[in-house]
């Protein structure tokens, strides 16, 4: 079965009324996921801080993404990719409004 990235996309998404996960492939120690922003970001006074690596691509849109450790935000654009160590405290400050944000996360260990 052959399935595309850029198709299939959940209700929620089409209506921007929430960002979706949705798993892959799921094995041993790897997760790989698509992940849909439309417009969302990480709640205020909020990191991510993870058990597991994450590591992300932008496929299509744009986000900014923050480290805690770094005063600046990462922008990335199409193309872009961040590997994120476990443990390692990070936000999305904000995900392009104009058209869905696409990314490809790659969860291990």
């Amino acid at each position: 079965m052959i399935e595309n990235l850029f198709t299939h996309f959940p209700d929620a998404v089409a209506h921007q009324e929430a960002e979706t996960f949705e798993a892959l492939l799921t094995a041993p120690n790897i997760k790989i996921e698509r992940i849909i922003s439309t417009g969302q970001s990480t709640p205020p006074d909020t990191w991510y801080c993870q058990d597991e690596c994450e590591w992300v691509i932008v496929l299509q849109g744009s986000a900014g993404l923050r480290f805690e450790q770094e005063a600046q935000t990462r922008i990335l654009y199409p193309g872009d990719f961040v590997n994120i160590p476990a443990k390692c405290r990070h936000r999305v400050e904000w995900t392009d409004a104009k058209g869905p944000t696409i990314w490809l996360a790659v969860h291990y260990l």
